[in-house]
């Protein structure tokens, strides 16, 4: 059993919206590189592996020094495919770990930092996951629901009236990792666990890349971050 928890970054050849996603040029690389070397740079994990159906994402991922132990089946490579089951027939294949993280390879505005703060909080507290999390951009308790006529009404009318500052802090899942106990996902076959914390990260950092819009989006705010970083350390 390895001492150092294993990096699993779950990538498919199959993306439907934007057309081979995880290897599309990003900023001068290909997209899954950024989330390989921020994991290897990190030195947090035994191994970093990819965990893929597609030939040409595994020489990428291969390139940029991740690990291809294995190739995933097709039939787990689907759009009704979940996370956890792509987690579990990788766990099935990988040497016993304590620990994993789920990486994403749409998660370029990840710092070192990030990997090795949660991997931390995760043993201190001794949960049995940790999620990366983030504020909703507009709160959802104020959100507005259509009828057939396209008329508004407020999904929650107890809340129309309500100072933002009065509603309750709602997090959802920013999409880029989840560290887990790998003995309790075997057994609950599930990420959102009874004893699941968060780790929070700021809106700027996490963009969901579902769309053009959003991988357009994503590579401006990568670029302002990297010129933040570059200029922090002079």
């Amino acid at each position: 059993m390895t001492s150092k928890p294993i990096c699993i970054i779950p990538a498919r050849g199959g993306s439907k919206r934007i057309p081979r996603k995880n290897i599309a040029a990003f900023n001068g690389k290909p997209l899954i590189s950024w989330s390989i070397e921020t994991a290897l740079n990190s030195r947090v994990f035994s191994d970093v592996v990819v965990t893929t159906d597609d030939d040409e994402i595994a020489t990428i991922s291969k390139e940029h020094g991740a690990s291809i132990p294995f190739i995933r089946d097709k039939k787990l490579a689907d759009d009704f495919t979940t996370t956890a089951v792509v987690l579990f027939d990788a766990l099935e294949q990988l040497p016993k770990s304590n620990h994993a993280c789920c990486l994403y390879p749409t998660a370029p505005l990840l710092d070192v930092s990030d990997l090795q703060q949660a991997y931390a909080k995760l043993l201190d507290r001794k949960a049995d996951c940790i999620i990366s999390i983030t504020e909703f951009d507009f709160h959802p308790l104020r959100a507005f629901e259509t009828g057939p006529d396209e008329r508004l009404d407020f999904k929650w009318p107890e809340h129309a009236l309500t100072r933002s500052q009065d509603l309750p802090e709602l997090m959802h899942d920013a999409g880029a990792f989840y560290f887990f106990d790998t003995k309790a996902f075997q057994e609950h076959r599930k990420l959102v666990m009874e004893n699941t914390i968060g780790y929070p990260i700021e809106r700027s950092r996490a963009v969901d890349i579902d769309t053009l819009e959003d991988f357009e989006l994503a590579k401006v705010l990568h670029e302002n971050w990297l010129k933040r970083k570059t200029n922090a350390v002079r």
